[in-house]
C-alpha cells in the first residue's frame, strides 16, 4: 500500500476534504507517511503590485512616495504570505496530531503548479491527494487550472477530491480495458477496498457504435469502383455478424481476470459490463451507483508511450462528480490466467502441439501464449505458432537442450527438423 502520501493545501473545502482522507488513508497504511505543503508567490504579486503603479492616485506617484511603498509592499508581501503559509501548515499539524500521525511540512515559492511538480517528482511520494477546485473557484467551474496541471505532469498515483462531504456509503469502481494501467488500478482498488472496508466492483466497457458511424461514412465518400477493390459490403457485413460478440468477449474477459484476482485475495469482486462510449457511460454510471471512489489507469489500452492522460481519463477528471484516482501503477496478471479466460485454439493448433514432446510442451505452449498475447491474438491458429518459431533467436533451442541434456532434434533445434512445424 501506500508509504508516502503527498497533500497540497490552499484551505478551500476540497482540500481540508483531501487533508481528512490523507490522514484516514495514512493512519490505516501501517508505516506511511504524510506531508503537507502550500505554495506561495511573492514574486508574482511584486510584479502585479509595479504593474499597477501607473494606476495609483497622484499622491502615491511622487519618485519619493514609490520607493517607500514599493520596500512596503514588499516587505508586507513576503513576510504576509509566509505567515498566510504557516496558518495553512498549522491547520495540518494540528489535524495530524489530533489523529495520532507525524506530518512533514514544506513551504514552497513560486508559481504553484510548478513547484508542486518539482517537489513532488523530487520526492518519494507515491499517492498524491488534492482538491479538484481552489478557493478560485466559481459555480460553473470543473476543475482547478493547478489541478489539471499536475495531473497532467506527475507519474504517481493522484486522487482528485471532488466531495466535500464525507460519506459512510459507496463503493470503489475500478475501471478495466485490459491495459496493465488498469489492472494496476485494479490491485489499488482491492487494497484500498480492504483498507476501508469498502465494496469493489469492476466496470469494462466495450464500444461497438464507432465502427458502425466509420462505415457509413466511408460509404458517403467511396466510389463504386473503390468500393469493389475495397469489398465494402463484405467488410460491413463481417463487422456488425462479428464486432458487438468479439469485442463484449474480449472486455468480458477482462472482467473475468479481474475477478479471479480477486478471489485469490480473499475478496469478492461485482462486474458489470456496458456498451457504449467509454467515458460517457463511465458517467453515467457512476452518477446511478454514486461511488465513493472511481479508481482508473492514467493511460489505456490505446494510449501511446509519453501520453499524459488516455480521453476517458481526462474526460473523468474534467467531468466526474465522485473522488477519483488516477492509477499510475502497472500490473500485468499471470499469463497462464489470461489464456484461461481470453484465449482459445484452433484444432490444428492442438493437433500441432500434440507432437511436442511432453516435457517440452508446457514452455512451447507458454512462449506461443506470450507472443499470441503480445501481437493482440485471442485465438492461436498455425501461423501464429509459425509467427513464433520464426521468433526464436538461433542457437536458442541447442541451448535450452544442451542445459536440460536433451537431443536437440527433439526440439527441432539447429540438428533436427522442428516436431510440431508443418509437414
Amino acid at each position: 500500500m501506500y508509504r508516502s502520501i503527498y497533500l497540497p493545501l490552499d484551505n478551500s473545502p476540497f482540500s481540508l476534504r483531501g487533508l481528512d482522507i490523507a490522514i484516514d488513508i495514512t493512519r490505516r497504511a501501517e508505516g506511511a507517511c504524510l506531508t503537507g505543503s502550500h505554495v506561495y508567490a511573492a514574486k508574482l504579486h511584486d510584479r502585479r503590485f509595479r504593474q499597477m503603479e501607473g494606476g495609483l492616485p497622484e499622491p502615491y506617484r511622487k519618485e519619493e512616495k514609490l520607493v517607500e511603498q514599493r520596500e512596503v509592499h514588499d516587505d508586507l508581501i513576503t513576510r504576509g504570505l509566509q505567515v498566510i503559509s504557516d496558518s495553512y501548515l498549522d491547520v495540518f499539524g494540528r489535524r495530524c496530531e489530533s489523529a495520532g500521525i507525524a506530518g512533514r511540512r514544506v513551504t514552497l515559492e513560486g508559481k504553484n503548479w510548478q513547484r508542486l511538480v518539482e517537489d513532488i517528482l523530487s520526492g518519494d511520494a507515491d499517492l498524491v491527494v488534492m482538491g479538484a477546485l481552489g478557493l478560485g473557484s466559481v459555480e460553473s467551474s470543473q476543475l482547478g487550472s493547478v489541478c489539471e496541471r499536475v495531473a497532467r505532469r506527475i507519474d504517481r498515483d493522484l486522487l482528485v477530491v471532488r466531495e466535500v462531504q464525507p460519506r459512510d456509503d459507496g463503493a470503489i469502481l475500478v475501471t478495466l480495458d485490459g491495459s496493465p494501467q488498469s489492472f494496476g488500478g485494479l490491485m489499488t482498488a482491492l487494497e484500498l477496498g480492504r483498507l476501508f472496508r469498502r465494496k469493489v466492483e469492476a466496470v469494462a466497457v466495450f464500444d461497438p457504435h464507432f465502427h458502425y458511424v466509420a462505415f457509413n461514412s466511408i460509404a458517403k465518400v467511396l466510389s463504386a469502383e473503390a468500393a469493389q477493390v475495397f469489398r465494402f459490403e463484405e467488410q460491413e457485413k463481417l463487422h456488425e455478424e462479428i464486432i458487438d460478440s468479439g469485442l463484449a468477449r474480449i472486455y468480458q474477459g477482462h472482467l473475468e481476470v479481474a475477478a479471479g484476482i480477486a478471489k485469490e485475495q480473499g475478496m469478492e469482486l461485482a462486474t458489470r459490463l456496458l456498451s457504449g462510449k467509454a467515458f460517457e457511460q463511465l458517467l453515467r454510471h457512476a452518477r446511478i451507483t454514486r461511488p465513493w471512489l472511481l479508481v482508473m489507469g492514467r493511460i489505456g489500452v490505446h494510449s501511446e508511450p509519453g501520453m499524459d492522460l488516455g480521453s476517458a481519463s481526462e474526460n473523468l477528471l474534467r467531468q466526474g462528480r465522485c473522488n477519483l484516482l488516477l492509477s499510475a501503477r502497472c500490473h500485468e496478471p499471470p499469463l497462464e490466467q489470461i489464456a484461461e479466460t481470453n484465449m482459445s485454439w484452433t484444432e490444428e493448433a492442438e493437433a500441432r502441439m500434440l507432437r511436442v514432446p511432453e516435457f517440452a510442451r508446457g514452455m512451447a505452449r507458454k512462449a506461443i501464449l506470450k507472443h499470441a498475447l503480445k501481437e493482440g491474438h485471442t485465438v492461436v491458429t498455425s501461423d501464429v505458432i509459425d509467427a513464433c518459431l520464426s521468433s526464436i533467436p538461433q542457437g536458442a533451442v541447442d541451448r535450452y537442450a544442451a542445459k536440460n541434456g536433451i537431443d536437440p532434434a527433439s526440439l527441432g533445434g539447429a540438428g533436427g527438423k522442428c516436431p510440431f512445424g508443418h509437414g
